[in-house]
């Protein structure tokens, strides 16, 4: 079976922080590119940021304009885990987050493709003071 789980959102204020997680139970994890998106109400799914899989890159990433120097991607891969810690969060950053893996999209063009081959169900991340 393969799954991606999120978890991790909730509520945050202005300026706060998040930390969240994607469980993967899916073959070969280490070789997977693996990334995180997000859709708002009425908005289009966006990228957010991606990791490399192991290799020349391995550790290697990406991130969205808007999230630069905010949020930091990272992934263990002896858990098959994959982590977004999301600081100093703004008005426009309140949106279901998705964790995304493929064997085939290196992360370094996940920014302009959102055909992953897997996804997770999403995690609420809503922002209000």
């Amino acid at each position: 079976q393969v799954q991606l789980v999120e978890s991790g959102g909730g509520l945050v204020q202005p300026g706060g922080s998040l930390s969240l997680s994607c469980a993967a139970s899916i073959p070969a994890f280490s070789n997977l590119a693996m990334g995180w998106f997000r859709q708002a109400p009425g908005k289009e799914r966006e990228f957010v940021a991606s990791i490399s899989w192991t290799g020349a890159n391995e550790g290697r990433t990406y991130y969205a304009d808007s999230v630069k120097d905010r949020f930091t991607i990272s992934r263990d891969n002896a858990n098959s885990a994959l982590y977004l810690q999301m600081n100093n969060l703004k008005p426009e950053d309140p949106a279901v987050y998705y964790c995304a893996a493929d064997s085939s999209i290196p992360a370094t063009s996940w920014a302009r493709t959102g055909k992953l081959h897997y996804w997770g169900k999403g995690t609420l991340v809503t922002v209000s003071s």
